[in-house]
């Protein structure tokens, strides 16, 4: 287990921590823990901010906002909880957390800080599918007592209410909408060997998953090599895997082996940050793509989209959008799926005004999210204001380096790893406890207990 050494917050400087798949395992993660640093920071400038991570060294090397860094995963509990305790605010998310095998993981550190006095905040999250016992009983115990639950499409509200959730949900975005981008230069693409001067129209494939659960993985990888090879014959296009998790790569292999044009394609296969793939979406002409972020990037860069839905996320998403969305992947739709992506290239054109325009309202809404988290900093009485001039923008700050576009692994489909906090109760914590003001005993009072 690393931590760095906590340093005393002072008058001013609160210690807020965060917690979320992070550690360089989904480019898409790594966006939203930028945004979320970014929007703590232009709140409170000076707090310490303690990031509760799955790779302690990847974070702390890639994220510069992070001033105390936490291995929380396959890790002895008493250091997590003697962390937790000295919170003043614990923030979970954003992004899809609450989901089966591991809801229950994550809400055990959040019930902790519960206990112990801590408020928590839900910053935009996603829900479901929640099917599993423990899952469900966990969501039910935790979220209740947190000051603010925010999640990020109305799917994730209506798994929430599902379950039996009876408390104030708030609608907003994904905090990724938010991300700023940095530049995916000319030398760049020629590292990656994509010509320059040519129609690029990029593709993110992952495992079919739901997405294809009547097709073997060979038919899965032949139904997308027919896309892009009509992409390729039909605008005289180059297309570009672009992976967003390790495993992404090997399937983007298979689809490009299955294309009868592979001269045409390319895999981009250097590690770079989520500010640098979302550059590279400038560089685009069409997207078609699964994964959520991969779709998020290439709307805030102004480029077609064409969201193959392999859950709820991201058919909220291009519904949002208005973007077109084919439920699931069959091969005997692989004449439908032709037919969208070449009416999309074909209409565009008249719907880029609308397609704007709902881009800004999405880029909004995920705003919410972060004026909701300030509001509750200013209402805790234990965080006292910064004495400086009010910051006018909620966008973060660029990411410091390379995030490591192909090699994480899939933080939806990975196994259950072992409960990193064990059984504890409020008498397990070593230290002196919080002191806490009788709200907050109520709250916690009512917290699932781990």
């Amino acid at each position: 287990m690393t931590i760095t050494e906590p340093s005393p917050p002072g008058p001013g400087r609160p210690r807020i921590g965060v917690l979320g798949s992070y550690g360089g395992f989904n480019t898409g993660d790594e966006a939203i823990l930028t945004c979320v640093l970014g929007c703590l920071r232009s709140h409170r400038p000076r707090a310490r901010l303690v990031v509760f991570s799955r790779d302690a060294a990847h974070t702390r090397a890639h994220q510069r906002e992070a001033d105390e860094v936490v291995d929380w995963e396959n890790v002895p509990q008493r250091p997590v909880l003697d962390v937790l305790a000295g919170l003043d605010l614990l923030v979970l998310g954003g992004g899809g957390i609450l989901y089966d095998g591991e809801a229950r993981r994550y809400l055990r550190l959040v019930g902790a800080a519960q206990a112990r006095g801590v408020p928590t905040f839900a910053y935009a999250v996603g829900a479901g599918p929640l099917r599993e016992a423990d899952d469900r009983a966990a969501v039910r115990a935790v979220l209740p007592a947190m000051a603010d639950v925010v999640v990020r499409d109305e799917e994730s509200r209506l798994v929430l209410e599902e379950v039996g959730i009876d408390r104030d949900l708030a609608v907003t975005a994904d905090p990724a909408l938010l991300l700023p981008p940095e530049p995916f230069t000319e030398q760049m693409m020629r590292q990656e060997g994509v010509p320059g001067g040519v129609r690029l129209v990029g593709m993110s494939v992952r495992e079919p998953g739901r997405a294809a659960e009547k097709l073997d993985e060979g038919d899965y990888h032949a139904l997308l090599a027919d896309v892009a090879d009509f992409l390729v014959r039909r605008l005289d296009a180059h297309v570009v895997f672009v992976p967003m998790e390790r495993q992404d790569v090997r399937h983007a292999h298979g689809v490009l082996s299955r294309m009868t044009a592979p001269d045409r394609g390319r895999i981009l296969h250097n590690a770079y940050s989520p500010g640098q793939v979302l550059g590279f979406m400038s560089h685009l002409d069409l997207v078609v793509g699964m994964r959520l972020h991969f779709l998020i990037f290439a709307a805030l860069s102004g480029v077609p989209v064409l969201p193959l839905p392999y859950s709820g996320k991201v058919f909220d998403f291009a519904r949002r959008l208005g973007a077109p969305a084919l439920v699931g992947v069959a091969r005997e739709q692989a004449g439908l799926l032709l037919a969208e992506v070449d009416r999309l290239w074909d209409e565009f054109p008249q719907r880029r005004a609308d397609f704007d325009e709902r881009v800004r309202l999405l880029r909004e809404r995920s705003r919410e999210t972060c004026v909701r988290c300030g509001t509750l900093l200013d209402g805790l009485p234990a965080l006292p204001a910064d004495p400086v001039d009010p910051v006018d923008s909620v966008e973060p700050p660029n990411p410091a380096g390379p995030v490591g576009a192909a090699d994480p692994v899939d933080a939806g489909e990975r196994a259950d790893p072992p409960d990193p906090v064990g059984p504890a109760g409020p008498g397990d914590l070593t230290g002196a406890e919080r002191p806490r003001t009788e709200d907050q005993r109520s709250r916690a009072g009512s917290a699932f207990r781990v």
